[in-house]
């Protein structure tokens, strides 16, 4: 058992977010080899925000039917809900990320206007 979602986006962060070391990356290539197709190996190699956001919709909804054709008393089935509940997590955060960066856009931009209105620039 094995939480590729969580792994894959890992990795798609730190392609996006630029950090992280190469042992970290190489540990988690490690364990996800086998299972690179479809929205995992899409997060795992996500370039930008909207892609992860995109690939993690996808493995949300590939968990949900996994965890909705379980039964109850399967042992894997607490294990797979506990999955899914840390992926949504993730979307969430995920989410948190998007909107602070493009609050952060927005405030340089507003900065900008505001430089301009203090100190115009003849043409």
């Amino acid at each position: 058992m094995s939480c590729h979602e969580i792994e894959a986006l890992r990795l798609g962060l730190m392609t996006v977010l630029g950090v992280g070391d190469e042992s970290t990356r190489e540990h988690a290539e490690k364990e996800l080899e086998g299972h690179l197709e479809g929205p995992i190996e899409g997060l795992a190699n996500a370039e930008t925000l909207s892609e992860i956001q995109r690939h993690l919709d996808a493995a949300l909804v590939d968990l949900e039917e996994e965890v909705a054709t379980m039964n109850d008393d399967d042992p894997e089935f607490d294990y797979t809900r506990g999955r899914l509940l840390e992926v949504r997590n993730g979307e969430r955060a995920i989410q948190r990320l998007v909107t602070h960066g493009e609050s952060i856009v927005d405030g340089l931009g507003t900065a900008h206007d505001t430089l301009h209105e203090t100190f115009p620039v003849e043409e």
